[in-house]
């Protein structure tokens, strides 16, 4: 493809020398607390965003100021899993140098937020102490592994969250520019021949998302990402994964040629066959993917233009083996489930709920001091969930009173009182950070699920579990397209209503109303719960009543005739 056909951002990244660009010395301008559009597209690939706090723009505006610039810095943590250690070192740097909170992202990993550009280099560095980086949790690449957030019940749980950490390691980046940049690595001789031999010099046209999802808990939705490993375990023995292409959430409100897309099973292969399948994924993104429009760059759109059969064939060309038949699994849930579990070596895990994923102190919620607290005595490790909450996990018996004693101390005990959507709910950051939102969403979900339980607890549905996403725009952070209740914002305070997603992470939802206010969404959503209550056929899930019923048409978006073929 010549120059001139591909977009501005192929052309950034092709002069970027391996994504050095000028952030060197658009990080040392002091007369500026930004940084340049082409630098910030850079920076990306490094682990962070350039932000503006939205809520002060106008002000600063008036007052003839540059913009609130901060800085969000998200971390790569395979499978979410750090050591209490690690968890002591994001702690300080929140407190140090970011807004004194710590947000667990539907990625299984923290972003920081309110980073100052003069403090962005010591935030990165200071976690790269504690064996923590920020390269590719962003940007053109495969960015973070999420893996099944307690795979512990097996050895051969354990063994696929391994294959997910060789994943995540495997696949990152092999520039030194992140090196030089953030931790002052010389530039060694020959550096000017350095090669991404996987990437290239433009690495992939758009993010590429990986999941491990072990049945029959798909907590990481893993047909929502772009290649979806699924543990094939039988006996205790890990036999392999079937894989998954093609999956991912976001759209652009009002352009049909953008969709939420499933991923499609196309075989199975065992597990030294796991990373040469992921690389050749990745070369044919690589070389197929469109370069010219971004919003059709995703693997979805490639599979799709290629057709799933042309697409498994030069697949299966590059790897040089067949893909076996896939194997039969089952996924009855994609949420979390809370309190205590056992771990088949005695050790045990407790799960947490962590609204919106945001770990601060608030006046009777001390949530940041009590994890800081617990880190300081923990024995174990801790494990961040694709739903934004949080395992304090191998404890060993004698410890589990201790940590009950200060999850208590210090509020974190709400998952015992739990209403049932509110145990299953998500939201994205949105509005003041995101410069993508159109609508409140994580600051919107304490005023909104109020209502609903009002609304649930009058139908006699209040411990009813329901899976509810919210997003202030359209492209999918919450992955708000499998949500059996799902808003998506179009402007402040007005969102598309979609409904019908199953409970396991199996179907997407569809839009029942466009760009309507909160009256019109809670009189929706209260007529549909009355129906519910009294014409649902034993324990059936509110999506598939919806559908049953006929409140919403047959499913067009669904891949039970692959699960079950």
């Amino acid at each position: 493809m010549s120059d001139h056909t591909v977009s501005e951002f192929e052309r950034i990244k092709a002069n970027s020398r391996f994504l050095r660009g000028t952030l060197q010395e658009g990080l040392a301008d002091p007369v500026t607390g930004a940084i340049s559009d082409d630098d910030n597209k850079l920076l990306k690939f490094h682990g962070s965003y350039q932000q503006d706090d939205r809520d002060q723009r106008e002000e600063r505006r008036k007052q003839k100021l540059e913009p609130a610039y901060q800085f969000m810095v998200r971390a790569r943590l395979a499978g979410g899993v750090l050591s209490p250690a690690q968890w002591l070192a994001f702690d300080h740097i929140a407190r140090t140098w970011a807004n004194h909170t710590l947000r667990i992202t539907t990625r299984q990993t923290f972003q920081l937020h309110g980073v100052l550009k003069r403090d962005l280099k010591r935030s990165i560095a200071e976690m790269n102490k504690a064996l923590v980086s920020t390269i590719a949790a962003c940007g053109d690449v495969n960015r973070n592994v999420v893996a099944s957030a307690n795979p512990v019940a097996t050895p051969a749980h354990r063994l696929a969250y391994r294959w997910a950490e060789r994943l995540s390691e495997h696949l990152k980046p092999k520039t030194r520019a992140y090196h030089e940049i953030w931790l002052d690595e010389t530039l060694v001789a020959g550096g000017e021949e350095e090669s991404e031999p996987l990437y290239g010099p433009t690495y992939l046209p758009r993010k590429f998302k990986i999941g491990v999802a072990v049945p029959p808990t798909n907590d990481v939705d893993v047909f929502a990402q772009d290649l979806g490993f699924i543990a094939i375990i039988e006996h205790g023995e890990l036999l392999g994964f079937n894989v998954s292409v093609g999956g991912g959430m976001g759209t652009t409100h009002g352009d049909p040629s953008t969709y939420p897309r499933l991923g499609s099973v196309i075989g199975f292969v065992v597990p030294e066959q796991l990373l040469r399948t992921a690389e050749g994924v990745i070369e044919v993104q690589r070389d197929h993917g469109d370069r010219q429009e971004r919003k059709h760059a995703r693997l979805k759109y490639t599979i799709d233009r290629m057709g799933l059969p042309v697409f498994k064939a030069e697949l299966e060309r590059r790897i040089g083996f067949e893909l076996q038949a896939s194997r039969a699994y089952h996924f009855d849930h994609n949420g979390d489930r809370y309190g205590w579990t056992e771990g088949d070596d005695g050790r045990w895990h407790l799960t947490l709920q962590i609204e919106s994923g945001r770990l601060a102190d608030l006046p009777d919620q001390p949530h940041l001091s009590g994890l800081r607290a617990i880190a300081e005595e923990h024995q174990g490790d801790f494990r961040l969930t694709c739903n934004q909450n949080l395992i304090i996990a191998n404890v060993p018996t004698a410890q589990r009173a201790r940590i009950d004693t200060l999850v208590g101390e210090y509020k974190l005990d709400g998952y015992r009182r739990l209403s049932g959507i509110r145990r299953h709910a998500v939201a994205c950051v949105a509005l003041p950070t995101c410069g993508l939102a159109m609508a409140e969403s994580e600051r919107y979900l304490p005023q909104l699920l109020p209502k609903l339980e009002a609304l649930l607890g009058r139908h006699g549905l209040r411990d009813e579990p329901i899976l509810l996403r919210l997003s202030g725009c359209p492209n999918g952070c919450s992955r708000p397209y499998l949500g059996e209740i799902a808003l998506i914002g179009r402007a402040l305070g007005r969102y598309d209503l979609r409904l019908g997603a199953d409970f396991a992470g199996q179907r997407l939802n569809r839009t029942v109303r466009e760009n309507v206010d909160e009256a019109e969404i809670l009189r929706e959503l209260d007529s549909l719960f009355a129906r519910y209550a009294t014409e649902r056929n034993g324990h059936e899930r509110f999506g598939d009543f919806l559908l049953r019923s006929g409140v919403l048409p047959a499913a067009r978006h669904a891949i039970e005739a692959e699960i079950f073929a």
